[in-house]
């Protein structure tokens, strides 16, 4: 019974803002357009696990007040996917399957990427998302891993940079994909004025 009331206990506005900035950015026509990233559930699923390993990564970096907000914009990220498992008519007894193997793509990859990261090597990060994002045969374009794996530099960078106030307020500015800022791309809805 304390499940079901944890299941609709509304989240916080700070954690829905954080969240739907990560979703909007993980939506960003560039990545499915440009760089040919199967526009199919997994390919959005890989997208958005993406945006929120960069945002838990910056979280756990920060200070006291930002890292109680990985708990809890994680638990929206799995009521997030829960939601959508169940309106795709996955039964009640696959959804635990599914999150479970959800998890285990989540932790897999955000410890890959903060691997690479951390030893400042695009190589290492692209074949990471060679792996995960473009694991399919018909991938268009061979540089696409190195393209995403500079965006993803950057946006650490820029997510890095940001002060904790804005993190506190639900606001966060991923770094914007070149090409993207090269023709004047509209704000993504959650970034910073």
């Amino acid at each position: 019974m304390v499940m079901l009331n944890w299941f609709r206990r509304k989240p916080d506005s700070t954690i829905v803002s954080l969240y739907g900035a990560i979703v909007a950015r993980a939506r960003h026509p560039f990545f499915y357009a440009e760089l040919g990233v199967p526009d199919t559930v997994e390919g959005r699923f890989d997208m958005i696990v993406l945006h929120l390993a960069l945002a838990i990564r910056r979280l756990r970096e920060g200070g006291p007040d930002e890292r109680r907000l990985i708990q809890p914009l994680f638990d929206h990220f799995c009521l997030d996917l829960d939601h959508n498992l169940r309106e795709m008519g996955v039964s009640d007894l696959g959804v635990p399957r599914r999150m479970r193997k959800f998890g285990e793509a989540f932790y897999g990859r955000a410890a890959a990427y903060d691997r690479a990261l951390d030893a400042g090597d695009e190589r290492e990060l692209a074949a990471a998302l060679s792996r995960n994002v473009f694991a399919t045969p018909d991938t268009p374009e061979p540089k696409a891993a190195a393209r995403l794996a500079a965006y993803v530099k950057h946006c650490a960078e820029a997510l890095a940079r940001q002060p904790p106030s804005a993190w506190l307020a639900g606001k966060i500015r991923f770094a914007e994909p070149p090409e993207a800022t090269a023709r004047g791309a509209a704000p993504v809805q959650g970034d910073l004025p």
